[in-house]
């Protein structure tokens, strides 16, 4: 199948694609005259999006978590297209609360759908990508994985753990010619904040509580989920895709911050840190003295 620009149309397979941001990539992804594996929990925003589309949509019921479920899905929309060329890491969720907040339940669920869920969506993708020779994964990140605020510091860790993780599979993946990239969005108007979930709060922290809503309600800054969308088509489009993209005046701003910020940290204390390494023999060997020739000076 040809797009009107005269190019083969591309697959993707994007999970979370039943709303918000997912939902605008795939969108995006069909108006460019691509073929789409949509996959999410709920599948009625899927058959609505094939039922507009015949023949170009391929909607999946799938719950990330599971890793059996993954490959499922990656295997039967590989055998519906022939091929998958650009495969988005959307599906998340947000759990908000102080880190002293979260029981071990809801510290896992976060876990679970941002990392693991994409972890498994990764390995699934890869035997294919990398017997073509071919294809782009994107990983949808965050803000949060610039950094630690509080309130979202499990979030955060879910997002840093996948840039970790994403980091180390691009130089794996870069030499059977698949692409790896990282979007680090700022704030759009979906129903992440809606749809997170909320621990149980412990008084002591609601003067900070309160400070961080006020700050939220000075400084937030929200866009239509379709910028985000052309963003994802310019980096798809490049021949030399970035590992990391930032999406959003205040998330560039922030990152330049922060960096510059750890920079300065880290000069400040350069002096403790180049005193923390002086090469020695490993434990238990024996080093024989220089014979005379050997020694500075030596005859």
């Amino acid at each position: 199948m040809r797009t009107s620009a005269g190019r083969t149309a591309r697959v993707w397979f994007i999970t979370g694609a039943g709303r918000g941001l997912g939902r605008a990539f795939a969108e995006a992804a069909l108006a460019a005259g691509d073929l789409v594996a949509v996959a999410a929990r709920r599948t009625g925003p899927l058959e609505e999006l094939a039922a507009a589309h015949p023949g170009r949509v391929l909607p999946l019921g799938l719950d990330v978590t599971d890793r059996g479920a993954v490959f499922a899905a990656v295997a039967e929309a590989v055998d519906h297209f022939g091929r998958l060329d650009i495969v988005v890491n959307n599906a998340g969720m947000l759990s908000m609360g102080m880190v002293e907040e979260f029981d071990e339940a809801a510290a896992r669920a976060q876990l679970d759908v941002n990392f693991f869920g994409a972890l498994w969506v990764s390995q699934a993708v890869m035997p294919t990508l990398r017997a073509q020779g071919s294809g782009h994964l994107v990983q949808i990140s965050s803000i949060a994985a610039l950094g630690g605020f509080p309130s979202t510091g499990l979030y955060s860790a879910s997002k840093f753990a996948l840039e970790g993780l994403s980091e180390a599979l691009a130089g794996e993946a870069a030499g059977f010619g698949v692409k790896v990239s990282m979007v680090q969005p700022g704030g759009y108007w979906t129903d992440l904040y809606t749809a997170m979930h909320s621990t149980d709060t412990l008084p002591v922290y609601d003067p900070l509580r309160a400070e961080l809503a006020k700050q939220f309600a000075e400084g937030s800054v929200d866009s239509d989920p379709k910028l985000a969308a052309e963003a994802l088509l310019a980096l798809v489009d490049s021949e030399e895709p970035p590992l990391r993209l930032l999406l959003g005046s205040m998330v560039y701003d922030l990152a330049f911050d922060i960096a510059r910020g750890r920079m300065e940290t880290w000069a400040a204390w350069e002096k403790v840190s180049r005193a923390a390494e002086h090469a020695v023999p490993a434990p238990g060997t024996t080093v024989e003295p220089a014979a005379d020739g050997d020694r500075p000076g030596g005859r």
